[in-house]
């Protein structure tokens, strides 16, 4: 099966830039589209942005828009995330996950990767 495999996080402080790379293994690769998730301690989940994998298509959640970009490399089977202008709200498990099958259903999730921002 697919697997999708985070990385990047770490601990910065306020105003700090980091991005985030997920990669996908497995098996051939072509989801609807790939999205990032978090989830901060006692919140729910809320999208992050999203991406369609051949139109390109984008969508960010008011959280994002105007300090993050969601982008991709088909070739090489990868979306990534760049954050800028990091707030202690930012502070969250970061997910990167894939849409297969059903339009606005993501069926394969990675592991997570910790973002910290330092207050």
């Amino acid at each position: 099966q697919v697997r999708l495999v985070e990385s990047g996080g770490g601990l910065v402080q306020v105003g700090d830039s980091l991005t985030l790379s997920c990669a996908a293994s497995g098996r051939p690769f072509s989801p609807r589209s790939m999205a990032w998730f978090r989830r901060a301690p006692g919140k729910e989940g809320e999208i992050v942005a999203s991406i369609a994998w051949t139109s390109g298509n984008l969508y960010y959640g008011d959280s994002a828009k105007g300090r993050f970009i969601i982008s991709k490399d088909n070739a090489r089977n990868m979306i990534y995330l760049q954050m800028d202008n990091l707030q202690p709200a930012d502070t969250a498990v970061y997910y990167c996950a894939a849409s297969v099958l059903k339009p606005d259903l993501y069926e394969r999730w990675g592991q997570g990767t910790q973002v910290t921002v330092a207050a």
